[in-house]
This record gives C-alpha cells, sequence and structure tokens, in this order.
C-alpha cells in the first residue's frame, strides 16, 4: 500500500478507533461500578486499571490521528475494524 493510501486509510479509521475505544471505557465503568456494589473491589480496580490504560490508548489514538492530519470524511459511510 502506498503511503497516501495508508494515512488515507489511517484518517478513516482512527476516528472509528477512538469512538469505540471511548464506548469501551463507558461500559468498563459501569461493569466496575457493579463489580464494587457487589464486594468484587479487587475486580473493581482491575477494571480501574483497564479504563486506564484505555484512556491512554485514546491519547495515543488522538496523538495519531492528528499526526496523519485529522479525520478524513468517509463518503461511503463502511465500518472498519
Amino acid at each position: 500500500m502506498a503511503e497516501q493510501d495508508t494515512i488515507k486509510k489511517l484518517r478513516v479509521l482512527l476516528p472509528h478507533w477512538i469512538e469505540h475505544n471511548i464506548s469501551h471505557i463507558a461500559e468498563f465503568r459501569k461493569w466496575e461500578g457493579e463489580a464494587r456494589k457487589e464486594s468484587g473491589e479487587e475486580v473493581a480496580k482491575l477494571l480501574d486499571k483497564a479504563i486506564s490504560d484505555m484512556e491512554k490508548a485514546g491519547k495515543s489514538l488522538s496523538e495519531a490521528l492528528e499526526k496523519v492530519g485529522g479525520p478524513l470524511e468517509s463518503g461511503g459511510g463502511h465500518h472498519h475494524h
């Protein structure tokens, strides 16, 4: 794949990955609270660590998006994973 094609593709994929990451964080927060309520402090702490790790990943993904020139609107509305 040519460099320009890779950059173009990343400008489409990265915003999706960032959004996907945010939705996972929200879900983790919900379950972290549930685990804490059920006296699962150890599990809650691990989920809290996962949330922190996901937030760090989100920052890296955002920085990568900035480096490739920001989001590129994909006219086709394709869903990439």
